[in-house]
C-alpha cells in the first residue's frame, strides 16, 4: 500500500459533528485543530521515513509547530518526498477538520 494511501486511511476520520461543535464553543478552536495536527505528524513521518526530507522542510514544519501553529511560516515541498507528505498531511488535516489553508505547506515567490 503506498504510504500517502496508508496515512489518509489511518488518519482521515473526521471528528464528530458534535464534539467538532463543543470544541469550537469551549476551546479555542485554533488551538484544537493544531493539536489534531500536531498528532498526526509524527505518523506520517513514521509511514513515510525521512529519506528525500530536507533539514529546512523539517525545521520550518516544526518551527510551525512550535508556534501552536499559529505563526504564517512557508513550509515549502522541494522533493518528490516532501511533496508526497505535505499533499498526505493536507488531506489528512482536512479530514480531521480544519481547512486546506491551514496547514503550512506553501513556497513563496
Amino acid at each position: 500500500m503506498r504510504p500517502a494511501l496508508a496515512l489518509l486511511l489511518l488518519l482521515a476520520a473526521p471528528a464528530p459533528a458534535a464534539a467538532q461543535a463543543q470544541g469550537q464553543a469551549s476551546r479555542d478552536w485554533n488551538a484544537e485543530k493544531c493539536a489534531r495536527y500536531a498528532a498526526m505528524w509524527p505518523q506520517a513521518l513514521a509511514m513515510f521515513g525521512r529519506e528525500g526530507l530536507g533539514a529546512e522542510f523539517l525545521d520550518r514544519h516544526a518551527a510551525f509547530l512550535e508556534s501552536g501553529c499559529r505563526a504564517r511560516i512557508e513550509v515549502c515541498p522541494r522533493s518528490p518526498q516532501e511533496l508526497a507528505l505535505a499533499d498526505a498531511m493536507t488531506i489528512a488535516a482536512m479530514n480531521a477538520g480544519t481547512a486546506s489553508s491551514f496547514v503550512p505547506f506553501r513556497c513563496g515567490g
